[in-house]
This record gives C-alpha cells, sequence and structure tokens, in this order.
C-alpha cells in the first residue's frame, strides 16, 4: 500500500498551528499569574504599612498560593504569624521552607533560625534549644548562642549557662566574665561548703571587679564561724569596689561586733559618708553607736547636707512631741510614706524591689540595680 504524502502535508501546519495555539495560552496563563503573584504581594506591603496585619496576612496568603515556590514571601507569612501570636501557624511555614529539597544554604540556615525564634516565642523551650543547636557553625551561630543563654538563664541551667558564656566571650558580642562570675555564684548558693568555696574563687578570678563574689565569699566565712576573715574580705572588697559599700555596710557591721572590730568599721563608714552620703552606711553608723540620743543626732546631720524623709523618719521614731499621744499615728504616716524611698529601682527597667537583686526580676539584666536606694537616686 502507497503512502499518501498529502496526509504529511496537510498535517504539518496543523500541527504547527495547534503548537502556537498552545504556546500562547501557556504564555497567557503566565502573565496572568505573574501579574497576580506580584498584585498580591504589593497589596501585602501596603496593608503592612497601614499596620492591617490581618488583611496583609490575606493578602500574602494569595501571593504564596500563585507562586508556591517563592521563599521570601514565605518568610513573610510566617514573620507575621509569630507576630500576631500564631505561632502554631508560623512553625507551618518555616518547617515547609526546611522540607523544600531546591532551598539554598543560606535559606534553609535562615529558615532554621525562623523556626527556633517561634518556638522560643510559644514558651516550646525544648524545641527551641534543639532548634538553635542546629545553627551552629552559621551565620546566625551567635544570634543563637545569646538566645540559648536566655533559655539557660530562664530555666536557671547555670552550668549550660557558663558554657553558652565561654563562647561568646570569644565572639563579638560583648564581654561575659561578669556573667559568668554570677552563674558561678548561683551554683555555690547550692553547693556544699567546699565546693561553694571553689565556685567562687573561680567567680573572683573570672570578675575581680564584681562585689558579689567577695560578699558571698564573705558571708561562707561568717556562716563557718570566721567573723575575722569575714570581716578582712568585706574591707577588702570595699576598697576594690567603693561603689558596693552600701551593700557592705550591714554585713560589715555584723562581722565587726562578732570579732569585736567596731573602731576599725567605724573610721571606714565615717570615710565612706565623708566621700559620698549614703542612707545604708549611715545605718552601718548608728548601728556601731551606743549612745541612742548620739546615734540620732547623725539623722540630723543628714538632713542639715540633704533633705531626706527616711532620715526625718528615724530621727522623729525617738524623739517627744508636745502631743505624744499622736506620735504612734504620725510615725505610722512618716514611715507609710517612706517605704516606697528604701526600693532598688532597675536602671535598665525601672522594675522596684524591697531587696537588692543581682539579676532583674522584670528584664532579666544582670548588676543593673545600682547600691542605692530610690531616695539617694
Amino acid at each position: 500500500m502507497d503512502f499518501d504524502l498529502s496526509w504529511l502535508l496537510w498535517g504539518l501546519p496543523i500541527a504547527f498551528g495547534l503548537g502556537w495555539l498552545a504556546s500562547r495560552l501557556d504564555l497567557r496563563q503566565l502573565r496572568i499569574e505573574n501579574r497576580l503573584a506580584p498584585k498580591a504581594y504589593f497589596r501585602g506591603l501596603n496593608f503592612l504599612l497601614n499596620e492591617q496585619q490581618d488583611q496583609a496576612i490575606d493578602a500574602f496568603i494569595e501571593a504564596v498560593q500563585n507562586d508556591p515556590d517563592t521563599s521570601e514571601l514565605h518568610f513573610a507569612l510566617g514573620n507575621l504569624f509569630r507576630r500576631r501570636g500564631e505561632y502554631e501557624r508560623a512553625v507551618r511555614v518555616h518547617e515547609h521552607l526546611l522540607s523544600r529539597a531546591d532551598l539554598s544554604r543560606e535559606d534553609r540556615h535562615r529558615a532554621q533560625h525562623a523556626l527556633a525564634l517561634d518556638y522560643l516565642k510559644a514558651g516550646l523551650l525544648d524545641r527551641a534549644e534543639e532548634a538553635l543547636r542546629k545553627l551552629e557553625g552559621t551565620a546566625y551561630e551567635e544570634q543563637a548562642l545569646l538566645a540559648l543563654l536566655a533559655i539557660y538563664e530562664r530555666s536557671r541551667d547555670w552550668v549550660q549557662a557558663s558554657e553558652i558564656a565561654r563562647k561568646l566571650d570569644t565572639g563579638s558580642s560583648g564581654q561575659f566574665a561578669g556573667r559568668q562570675a554570677h552563674y558561678l555564684c548561683e551554683q555555690a548558693q547550692a553547693a556544699s561548703p567546699a565546693q561553694a568555696e571553689q565556685l567562687l574563687q573561680q567567680a573572683l578570678k573570672s570578675a575581680p571587679d564584681s562585689p558579689r563574689p567577695r560578699m558571698e565569699l564573705a558571708a561562707l566565712r561568717r556562716k563557718a564561724g570566721d567573723a575575722r576573715g569575714a570581716f578582712a574580705l568585706l574591707v577588702e572588697t570595699a576598697g576594690a569596689v567603693p561603689s558596693a559599700l552600701p551593700l557592705l555596710a550591714a554585713p560589715l557591721v555584723d562581722a565587726a561586733n562578732a570579732c569585736d572590730a567596731q573602731d576599725e568599721a567605724r573610721k571606714l563608714l565615717h570615710a565612706a559618708y565623708e566621700q559620698s552620703t549614703s542612707l545604708d552606711v549611715l545605718d552601718g553608723i548608728t548601728a556601731l553607736v551606743s549612745d541612742p540620743e548620739a546615734a540620732r543626732s547623725w539623722y540630723v546631720q543628714h538632713l542639715q547636707r540633704e533633705p531626706s524623709l527616711v532620715a526625718a523618719a528615724k530621727w522623729i521614731a525617738g524623739e517627744k512631741l508636745e502631743h505624744e499621744q499622736f506620735h504612734p499615728d504620725v510615725q505610722r504616716a512618716l514611715d507609710q510614706a517612706a517605704k516606697p524611698l528604701t526600693r532598688y529601682r532597675c536602671a535598665a527597667c525601672g522594675f522596684e524591689a524591697k531587696q537588692h537583686f543581682w539579676q532583674c526580676p522584670g528584664c532579666q539584666a544582670w548588676d543593673s540595680y545600682p547600691a542605692r536606694r530610690v531616695e539617694e537616686l
């Protein structure tokens, strides 16, 4: 049977025409999709600038559906979910990114970091720790170490915190020797006396200018019955860190009374008070004065140097009033008014507390409490 060439002549133009038509349809669809994706993307940006996060999320979801391979849209969407507190949706977005085989190495590290932040914000500290550990050796390593340090501080895992602080100390994030000293002091509080002594000595070597290791060493020796050793260490601390003297005044007086060193303590406190008036140093001086009237005269002298409701309330406590029957009511009112002035205030966040903290309970900053009362600031 002979092959009819006329079918070939008819078939070629028809096949060419169909191919051309299909390509035009594909190009048209591609143009439509390309127009839709940027419009949705820019609409989302506009909503973000107007702080309309709900509408921005809807626009970005539409953009992702039109162009599912765009990683930047996924990052924008995941960050929006996290900012809104929708951590589960943020996790799903970043996990989807990590599951993609075509993701670049840089974007994979970025997605891993974003996933760790999702877990951290959600309070899933164990998962956050695992995710952050995977960033070792990446561009996000230093940020990951800082986040891990915050986790270990929050969970009071001082051994792990010390390890991370040592790594950060060799980087560009600042000096962490002071923090390491605090971590060692925290470990010493839960250790036996012998172990506590070793830990505090390490803390002292780590941060020689920090008053805490010396103070806690002195407290340890005072507890062991070595009042003379405790007193000597407190005197040494006053010379090494003069700004910490208000914190040292009470334990210094206690140790001085226990080892019969009142005269030495009195000279030290007098000299410190002349340099810089302090309510705590003033209380230390009056505690070493045996005569109540002589002790009260110190509060009058303080009032002559500077106004102080706290000092006035303490002086009036021993004064005889014309209408003495009203003295308890007046004293109670003065003490109530002076009470807020005797607190300590965090220099970082303003959180106030009755006692001095080495780490602020409010913002978790270290060494943010000055050794002075609110009235003295």
